[in-house]
């Protein structure tokens, strides 16, 4: 009976989301009272319909209800609880249901908070997110209901993939989602002030907390993948330039445009045009990303499903958003004046550089990511774009970007001067260069790539402290405390960036790799550790058996580690996974994997020293804290202070 419940909530919901399409975009060109209030208890209603269903499916995978093939396929009984609610998004059907309910939330969130916008505005914005809305509902009522009945349901599942059978990817795709999906509430803000006619200090004002609340949570889903691939795959990377790591990074990288791209609407009312478009791109990359990890066109762990008739009708759903997007845009571009004028060397030159790094880094990725489709489809050749590609290509566009982070954010709106903007920053130069000296004195072979990482990053963090330290004035330590919150998160997640790229450089550079045959009872050195493999035994687990081995670490004649590598088989889908050990540190991991026996009766031992592994996960936290101290600031929180612009709008012409 849920899943029949769950079926047609989902049903009802598709209706109110087209009602809440049509209705209140009509009341807002003629001006009717009424339609536009039906826009914020439709996206309730929306809302609660979607979350009936979710609910209804939840409750499927818990009490393991395999009438529903979703469940069958992609449970079973054995697994622990965490995996069987987590399972709800493991596959596509399932996951595609989570997308439309983070959808709604931000709709229901917008009606709900949003008391300050015009409320013309506010029910085109609603309008749009529902048209988005039933676009997806449709997707999955028509080609993916997860509440399809098995004629005869069997005694038990299949399970869930094992390589998702972990806690960090069980919350990697919620908070992936909550960044993707955020994103639509600045593509609908763009929309609607296409439609209306408007797009001013204000409506800056509104759209920040939205994309600066995606960010934050794409940063979170970002770094939880990119831990898991770390500890969970047993290769010892943190990140592998995967189609589908690539499909997150690129929306995350032109979110952070839009944000520093509306710093200027909302201080100087220009670079209008340009923030609308990274609106409606940047909410374009998260439906590119949607389809390539649907369409089967790429082949990754995280990929969800390989129907290409399915993935046509994503592609479809791009098309018109996006392309209508553009089209309104090009027809509207000319009520987008910009008010200000300003010199190269200013804030807004700095942020108008920034945005240009950041989105060209954006389509640098792009460009390597979908090449291999295009090169298959034109000239049916089979290339492989890798690292050595977009480490090459999208590096140099990173550095400029670290080197210009601290400059501007101390320059002048308007008009300054490079020299006089220099001055405070004396100290975090003379930082970064003593940071730079001391890693090429320690860095075995001289790498350049330790040394530059290492002082971009010390920059970036000293620039973000001189930078609070010039807005006290003064005043000094009496006035850091109560500096606004928004200037303390642009300080952590300036220098969250800086520690990310201190950890990323230096482990690049110094990490050891160790690769060989140990028998039981075996001591080998691996740069300066003594490690003994002990013993190897089998093991079960809750809905596995694991081959777990115990390895003794030590450090001058001292224990410093007794770690527990394992191989676990999955019984039901008979399914190897490797689970790396680790000891982790401030300033280096030891990490360990145990792989198969060998003819000799040796076991295959891999043993990574990675230094400043830690930095690259503390510094993704950072930048997220930052984006939340951000998003409490009084001025960003529901738009505050944005009546006073709350004049009414200008009639579409």
């Amino acid at each position: 009976m849920n899943a029949e419940i769950g079926h047609f909530a989902l049903i009802l919901a598709l209706a109110v989301a087209i009602f809440q399409m049509i209705v209140p975009m009509i009341g807002a060109q003629k001006g009717w009272s009424g339609w536009i209030d039906s826009a914020r208890p439709a996206a309730l209603a929306q809302f609660g319909l979607i979350g009936i269903s979710f609910a209804a499916l939840t409750m499927a995978f818990v009490s393991s209800d395999f009438s529903v093939k979703l469940v069958y396929e992609n449970s079973h009984t054995a697994k622990p609880l965490l995996y069987k609610i987590s399972g709800v998004w493991g596959n596509h059907e399932g996951s595609m249901l989570l997308w439309v309910l983070i959808l709604s939330l931000f709709g229901a969130a917008a009606a709900s908070f949003d008391a300050n916008l015009p409320p013309s505005l506010r029910a085109r914005v609603l309008s749009v997110q529902a048209a988005i809305g039933a676009a997806f509902l449709a997707f999955i009522l028509f080609t993916s209901n997860p509440f399809v009945r098995l004629d005869s349901p069997p005694f038990d599942g299949r399970d869930l993939n094992p390589l998702l059978q972990d806690p960090g990817l069980a919350f990697h795709p919620p908070f992936l989602y909550l960044g993707y999906v955020g994103l639509s509430m600045a593509f609908s803000f763009a929309v609607a002030a296409l439609i209306e006619g408007r797009v001013d200090a204000a409506w800056a004002r509104w759209v920040r907390p939205w994309t600066l609340a995606a960010w934050m949570f794409l940063t979170i889903g970002i770094a939880l993948g990119s831990w898991w691939a770390y500890y969970e795959l047993g290769w010892g990377g943190f990140w592998f330039w995967d189609p589908v790591e690539n499909a997150s990074f690129m929306p995350w990288l032109l979110a952070a445009a839009l944000l520093h791209s509306a710093i200027v609407v909302e201080k100087r009312e220009v670079l209008k045009s340009w923030t609308i478009l990274l609106a409606i791109l940047a909410f374009g990359f998260s439906l590119i990303g949607t389809f390539i990890v649907r369409s089967g066109v790429i082949t990754s762990v995280h990929s969800f499903a390989s129907d290409p008739e399915r993935g046509i009708f994503i592609l479809a759903i791009l098309a018109f958003f996006v392309g209508g997007a553009l089209l309104l845009f090009s027809v509207r571009a000319g009520v987008m004046q910009a008010k200000g004028v300003f010199a190269p060397v200013s804030r807004e030159g700095a942020l108008v550089l920034n945005n240009i790094l950041l989105a060209v880094s954006a389509f640098v990725v792009f460009i390597g990511t979908v090449w291999p489709l295009v090169a298959e489809m034109a000239w049916d050749r089979k290339l492989s774009v890798g690292a050595p590609f977009f480490e090459k290509a999208f590096t140099p566009f990173m550095v400029a970007l670290a080197l210009i982070l601290p400059i501007g954010a101390i320059l002048p709106w308007k008009r300054g001067k490079l020299m006089r903007a220099l001055h405070p920053l004396r100290g975090a130069l003379i930082f970064a260069a003593a940071v730079m000296l001391l890693v090429f004195a320690v860095s075995t072979g001289h790498s350049a790539l330790a040394v530059i990482g290492a002082g971009l990053g010390s920059w970036l963090i000293a620039g973000a402290v001189a930078e609070l330290w010039l807005r006290t004035g003064s005043s000094g330590w009496s006035r850091l405390g109560r500096l606004p919150r928004a200037d303390w998160g642009k300080a952590l997640a300036h220098a969250g960036l800086g520690v990310t790229f201190i950890g990323v450089s230096l482990l690049m550079a110094w990490q050891v790799e160790d690769i060989r045959t140990v028998r039981i009872g075996d001591t080998f050195a691996v740069a300066g550790y003594d490690i003994t493999l002990d013993a190897v035994e089998e093991l079960p687990g809750p809905n596995y058996s694991a081959v777990t081995a115990t390895m003794r670490v030590n450090r001058d004649g001292r224990q410093i580690a007794l770690l527990h590598p394992e191989k676990r088989v999955y019984a039901v889908q008979v399914m190897p996974t490797t689970e790396a050990a680790i000891q982790n540190g401030l300033f280096r991991d030891l990490y360990l994997v145990i792989g198969d026996q060998q003819q000799d009766g040796g076991w295959a031992v891999r043993t990574y020293i990675k230094p400043f592994a830690s930095w690259i996960w503390l510094g993704s936290a950072l930048m997220a804290i930052g984006g939340l101290v951000s998003l409490s600031d009084r001025r960003y929180r529901v738009a505050a202070g944005a009546r006073r612009h709350s004049a009414a709008p200008q009639p579409a012409e």
